[in-house]
């Protein structure tokens, strides 16, 4: 069993908030697995519910298609950060009103009781203490209500950590089935994918990871010419080619998706 990671989340807030304008264009993959998780709570949720609450909501990735695609009467959003609250602003959210923010560590904070749906999309890897928050989704959850989720598992930015030893201690897809599952959640579906991004230069992926607010992990860390050209240079092991052969540098994103049901 794993110690509680302790992640500096002031930290990850300010990244975040940061990244704020940037996070809608550049996190291409985030904007992809929130779709991929939306489709399997469409697969496995009823179309209506009273309350539906989200941990880590951001530029709503996710919040949009469950607005658009499901009928919810009280929607409770969820971050770091009061300054998430400006991506839903626009007229294309009717259900304004529905909308509640509940601001803060989701760790350190009090969940919504009576949840029909507890989602989150991106968010989980950023937890010191995953079994504490799945204990606290159980109890916020209605019986027999859903948990949905994806996070990131333990090949997520490989490249990145194999060159700067900079990055979360990611859970393995066997790992947080046994967490759910031992605070009382039935597994639906879990699945696990590898993606990559690919770039023209690495220089380009660390623009890529600044514009996502990804570098919160590396608080610590702090470039410098020198270390810069030896991870341009050492990121040379990770080039591919095409059938064309165009060349270019990967960036690998690990996915896994989970749908959970509260048991009695």
């Amino acid at each position: 069993m794993k110690n509680p990671q302790h992640i500096d989340k002031t930290q990850v807030a300010l990244r975040f908030a940061q990244a704020g304008q940037s996070y809608p264009e550049h996190a291409i993959v985030q904007r992809k697995i929130a779709q991929q998780l939306f489709d399997l709570i469409a697969q496995y949720c009823p179309k209506q519910f009273n309350q539906v609450f989200e941990m880590g909501c951001g530029s709503g990735n996710l919040s949009y298609l469950l607005i658009e695609n499901l009928q919810i009467k009280h929607l409770i959003l969820n971050d770091l950060y009061s300054e998430v609250q400006q991506h839903f602003q626009s007229d294309q959210i009717q259900t304004q009103q529905k909308i509640k923010f509940l601001i803060g560590d989701i760790e350190q904070l009090n969940f919504p009781q009576n949840n029909d749906l507890i989602a989150s999309s991106s968010v989980l890897q950023w937890m010191g203490d995953l079994e504490a928050v799945f204990a606290k989704a159980r109890h916020s959850l209605n019986p027999h209500a859903l948990l949905c989720f994806s996070t990131f598992g333990q090949q997520n930015l490989q490249e990145i950590k194999a060159l700067t030893g900079q990055g979360l201690d990611y859970l393995s897809l066997d790992n947080i089935q046994e967490k759910l599952q031992q605070n009382g959640f039935e597994i639906l579906h879990i699945s696990e994918q590898i993606e990559a991004l690919n770039f023209e230069h690495p220089k380009q992926i660390l623009q890529h990871l600044k514009a996502t607010g990804v570098t919160a992990t590396a608080s610590n860390f702090r470039w410098t010419k020198q270390s810069l050209q030896d991870f341009y240079l050492n990121y040379q092991q990770f080039l591919t080619q095409d059938e064309l052969g165009k060349a270019s540098y990967p960036l690998s994103y690990h996915p896994i998706y989970c749908i959970a049901r509260r048991m009695l």
